[in-house]
């Protein structure tokens, strides 16, 4: 009887020290939960990257030119995947293309080795003063650019962009 007394002692132990331990743990993701819901501006709902909205900027001065333009960062693993295509769009560009490769430039070599034969290429500051500028949220991000600069047309996928080619103005 004794030892059936001791189990359910260390039982109700074990039980009381998980009670104080979840506490714990509950307390620290409200808290988290609060400061991601503070970073994210006050809700949690999933933001949906459109890139129509691009539609009828301008790109800066020294950006405008191009017709396909390309904005690439060097941590993004789509970006890498889909560099090859934008290669392969920009050889068949008679109005040349951009690509806008954002992160760090140490990194960024493998992308502009790739794009520079076919592409101007923009990279470091210059790089995300441009992004910035046109309002980019998403890499990557291929635009369709008219002949002063202004977007006509803007995806995240390179295949709709091919086929809508900007007339000359």
């Amino acid at each position: 009887m004794a030892f059936l007394i001791a189990a359910v002692v260390l039982v109700g132990l074990l039980c009381l020290l998980n009670l104080v331990l979840m506490t714990g743990v509950l307390r620290r993701l409200r808290e988290h939960t609060a400061e991601l819901q503070r970073l994210a501006g006050g809700g949690m709902a999933p933001m949906v990257y459109d890139p129509r909205v691009l539609v009828g900027r301008e790109l800066p001065r020294d950006a405008a030119g191009p017709r396909l333009v390309g904005f690439f960062d060097v941590d993004c693993d789509t970006c890498h995947e889909k560099a090859p295509q934008f290669v392969a769009a920009a050889r068949d560009e008679d109005g040349g293309a951009l690509a806008v490769v954002s992160g760090d430039p140490g990194k960024a070599d493998d992308l502009v080795e790739l794009m520079s034969g076919v592409a101007k290429v923009v990279t470091g500051d210059d790089a995300l003063r441009i992004a910035d500028a046109v309002g980019i949220s998403a890499f990557p991000t291929f635009l369709r650019t008219g002949a002063e600069g202004v977007v006509v047309a803007a995806d995240t996928e390179l295949t709709g962009l091919v086929t809508h080619r900007a007339h000359p103005a």
